[in-house]
């Protein structure tokens, strides 16, 4: 940018993306806003980040707040990433639970901060495969974000080579996808087994219902502790008593909260503390 960003538009940026997502920037992170807002003042009209945060002060709803939100927290997905997890759901988590489990009772899944739509497919393809284990058993996969540009390529379920290279097996490429031009399309089979929807992790969870797993997976560690232990806090009230929790591999629960406590011989796995279990 031509013009350095000043102190106090900084603050007024950095104080609507905490109070909007959660998102914490600090000063070692102006960079961020000069690159991913960059095209958004082009498109604005806006000569720099100054005149940005005095827009945004002076109308705080704008809807160039949304905009600038979901900007910044567009994040990388990509199929079965880190693998581990993947792995462990399938293998440990999923026969645990359903032999939980009445034959009638349906599994709930939530991924949260689904941004493109990789990881929640990634759980759809795990469950297509485990038909036999699920013996008909109703699944519901629910997947949430804040950005709605994210939102509509995930429902639209159509990814570029590079995307389905990364972390995708051949064999599950070829079974699940079906090329349209240089692009590959999930199959309906798949993307009919997950609904995605606009939320905030920041907002009351209770209208998304309970859940017996929760992939959030690199999403805290963006948030200060506080509102670390906001979310986990909430999230652990809307899981089974047994459910499972994944989170990023450089992130945990110890020191925040207490409402979960890792599983043993597990990173990033954690159930939820019995004694302070939802209800």
């Amino acid at each position: 940018m031509s013009v350095p960003l000043n102190p106090s538009a900084f603050a007024v940026l950095a104080e609507l993306l905490k109070a909007k997502s959660g998102l914490v920037i600090g000063q070692d992170k102006i960079y961020l806003l000069e690159t991913r807002l960059g095209p958004l003042l082009k498109k604005a009209g806006l000569a720099d980040l100054n005149a940005l945060a005095d827009r945004l002060k002076r109308s705080p709803a704008d809807p160039l707040v949304r905009d600038v939100v979901e900007a910044m927290t567009t994040n990388e997905s990509f199929f079965f990433r880190d693998d581990k997890p993947f792995l462990h759901f399938k293998t440990q988590a999923l026969p645990r639970l359903i032999a939980a489990r009445s034959a009638t009772a349906p599994l709930r899944i939530w991924s949260a901060a689904s941004s493109s739509g990789q990881e929640a497919y990634s759980l759809a393809m795990i469950l297509a495969e485990s038909k036999a284990l699920l013996g008909g058993r109703q699944v519901e996969i629910i997947g949430t974000d804040i950005a709605r540009d994210q939102l509509a390529r995930a429902q639209q379920g159509l990814y570029t080579q590079f995307e389905v290279q990364r972390g995708l097996p051949v064999q599950m490429l070829v079974r699940n996808f079906k090329k349209e031009d240089a692009n590959w399309r999930i199959s309906e089979a798949i993307r009919a087994m997950v609904r995605f929807r606009e939320f905030n992790l920041l907002n009351d969870l209770k209208p998304l219902g309970r859940f017996d797993i929760v992939f959030c997976r690199n999403v805290l560690i963006y948030f200060d502790q506080p509102t670390k232990a906001r979310v986990l806090d909430a999230i652990a009230s809307q899981m089974a008593p047994d459910g499972a929790l994944y989170l990023g591999g450089a992130e945990t629960v110890l020191g925040i909260t207490g409402r979960f406590a890792p599983m043993p011989g597990e990173r990033g796995v954690y159930g939820v503390t019995p004694a302070r279990a939802a209800a």
